[in-house]
């Protein structure tokens, strides 16, 4: 594997119209650190996935991903080395869709089957990934009977099909109840363990579904980095009632975090 970063931004803007999304943004992420990006509504973190997934180009400074700089690189070579799970993509998945269609048809990035072909090891893998995240009984299933975080899992075992170097989850826990948020976090924490497992960069606005594992932390307010650094150095009390706008009291216990506002 190689030593560069598997992230590289220096001096990014991304403006649309006269709104800035993002500002000034240096970040870099190493192939062995995986980082959870936190802010409020309107902070930029999907904007800054975007770019991360060589899906937008900064208006400014510079984005090298995977050792590729954006803007003289095909994106279309690039972003099969880039597992992405988001709402946005699991929108485009047809409700009648074989879950384990959704799943196998990522080794072509493309979106359910049509006339492709696969061989052993594609099916093989597929079976691997779905069994290990917990959806291997789903696999005849329409993706559209599937609950919510059976569908959160799919996406993940979809995104790992192409064995990507980077990883990439934009809010996994959103909609999930207190059963689905913890099996997810818990099998996170397993995959953020594991030494031959991607760079892994998580987006979400609650410090509670921070995987136990995860080594770093970004913070994000308007478009700008309040804080980013190993995360015991970025989630203090300081940092998070900073990026939030409240003051907040934080504890961790059992490697697992908790915010709430400070009486």
């Amino acid at each position: 594997m190689s030593s560069d970063p598997v992230v590289e931004m220096h001096g990014v803007d991304v403006v649309r119209g006269q709104t800035h999304l993002l500002r000034g943004v240096d970040w870099t992420v190493e192939a062995d650190q995986r980082w959870v990006v936190l802010g409020p509504n309107g902070a930029g973190k999907t904007t800054l996935l975007q770019l991360a997934a060589a899906h937008l180009h900064p208006t400014r400074g510079t984005v090298t991903l995977l050792g590729e700089t954006l803007g003289a690189v095909d994106v279309f070579e690039l972003r099969p080395r880039i597992g992405l799970t988001s709402a946005a993509l699991a929108q485009r998945i047809e409700t009648g869709e074989r879950t384990g269609d959704v799943v196998l048809s990522a080794g072509y990035a493309v979106v359910g089957r049509w006339r492709e072909r696969y061989d052993v090891h594609d099916l093989t893998r597929a079976a691997m990934l779905m069994q290990q995240w917990g959806v291997a009984p789903m696999a005849h299933r329409p993706f559209g009977t599937l609950s919510e975080g059976e569908r959160k899992r799919a996406q993940i075992a979809r995104a790992l099909m192409p064995d990507p170097e980077l990883l990439l989850l934009d809010e996994p826990g959103a909609g999930l109840d207190l059963g689905g948020r913890e099996d997810l976090v818990s099998r996170l924490s397993d995959l953020a363990g594991y030494a031959y497992a991607p760079a892994q960069v998580l987006v979400t606005h609650h410090v509670e579904e921070i995987p136990p594992g995860y080594t770093h932390a970004l913070l994000l307010r308007a478009g700008q980095a309040v804080a980013a650094g190993p995360v015991e150095e970025v989630l203090t009390q300081q940092a998070l009632s900073e990026t939030f706008g409240l003051a907040l009291r934080v504890q961790r216990a059992d490697g697992r975090w908790t915010a709430r506002r400070a009486a």
